[in-house]
């Protein structure tokens, strides 16, 4: 063993020296602005894995440019594609807040709509909004599938809605069940008209029981809500009932005072450009697809020719709670799940990620393997 005899005398410098350096380093640190919270965030998420996928584009879909981002650990996993709901949300800017889990499991696909996001700003609104109907949204929506597949050399993927995106998923699997190895619906729309009257009901109800009288004249003075013989006054109304809906609701049961604009703002994946071109997205998609969605009905689907999983918040107005289990029992597919999360309104993806994952991986999960 050697003793202190035997360290060179030079040895006092060099430790002087890497003392020296050390300190020049620090203060150079010290002066360099900190990083940006997105960027911290962009570089834990960096993929390092030889066979990861960290991918984010423009595609050419339905005639227009249209944003696609695909994240996921290994190339092999399952494709899962998650349709934002709004119409005009996109799930984007939340996506990093839930969404790392389940790239251990899947390879995850997020298509920002027509009309929506990244794609909003990507083409010029006037050429756009002419085309947002729900039938173009459903044809873009084919499309992407068959890029994501052909894409990913996958023959079946994972569908997942959310909210508005159901209402595209529950077209998509029932014009094509071979494209999926399952369909999950989160925050499923079930009777759109049926819908709004209840979330209406429960929305005065609660004013009521609050002693907001504020409330209660307002909501009040929307009555009929909504207006089945005018369509017009029922989208003017619908901000109003919404203001009071997510009082008392407030899509998140968690905490009714948060929307997640602090995690919209911090996103290593948008921009406040991109939030900005967002906003817009949702306001003109609103108007343009209101009348036709408003109108949505799936009572009459009773089948699926692919298995089907609905994930409901128990306190969800937005998309009632109470219309998704009679539709539930009445459904047939090779296989089905209800799940009911107790701490969710309707960002069940949001306020329960954990639980979501649990699901994904236990329910979902094995009916992709070997396929």
């Amino acid at each position: 063993m050697r003793t202190l005899k035997d360290i060179p005398k030079r040895a006092p410098l060099c430790l002087l020296g890497l003392g020296l350096a050390l300190t020049a380093g620090l203060a150079t640190a010290e002066e360099e602005a900190p990083p940006t919270p997105q960027a911290v965030m962009r570089e834990a998420r960096r993929s390092v894995l030889p066979d990861g996928i960290e991918k984010a584009e423009a595609v050419r879909i339905g005639g227009i440019d249209q944003w696609i981002s695909v994240r996921g650990r290994h190339r092999d996993n399952p494709l899962l594609l998650f349709l934002h709901g709004g119409p005009g949300f996109t799930s984007l800017p939340s996506s990093y807040f839930y969404q790392g889990e389940w790239e251990e499991f899947f390879t995850v696909a997020h298509w920002d709509q027509r009309g929506a996001g990244k794609t909003h700003a990507l083409n010029a609104p006037d050429k756009v909004r002419p085309t947002l109907t729900v039938d173009r949204m459903v044809a873009d929506a084919e499309e992407v599938v068959g890029y994501l597949r052909k894409t990913y050399g996958k023959k079946r993927i994972v569908l997942v809605g959310h909210s508005w995106g159901t209402v595209l998923g529950v077209k998509l699997a029932q014009r094509h069940p071979e494209w999926f190895d399952a369909y999950v619906g989160i925050g499923q729309v079930v009777d759109v008209p049926r819908n709004e009257a209840l979330g209406y009901e429960a929305t005065l109800q609660a004013a009521r029981a609050d002693g907001n009288a504020k409330a209660v004249a307002e909501l009040e003075a929307l009555a009929p809500f909504p207006d089945p013989k005018d369509a017009a006054r029922q989208l003017v109304n619908l901000p109003k009932e919404r203001r009071w809906l997510s009082r008392y609701e407030s899509y998140n049961w968690r905490d009714r005072s948060w929307h997640g604009a602090e995690v919209w703002r911090f996103s290593p994946d948008v921009t406040q450009k991109d939030l900005q071109a967002r906003d817009e997205g949702l306001d003109a998609s609103f108007v343009a697809l209101w009348g036709a969605i408003s109108q949505v009905d799936f009572t009459p689907v009773k089948r699926f020719a692919c298995p089907v999983f609905l994930f409901h918040g128990r306190h969800d107005l937005t998309t009632s709670a109470r219309l998704i289990e009679p539709w539930y029992d009445a459904l047939q597919a090779p296989s089905k799940k209800l799940v009911w999360f107790e701490d969710s309104a309707h960002m069940v993806h949001e306020e329960e990620p954990g639980k979501v994952l649990v699901r994904l991986v236990q329910d979902v999960l094995p009916l992709t393997r070997g396929k």
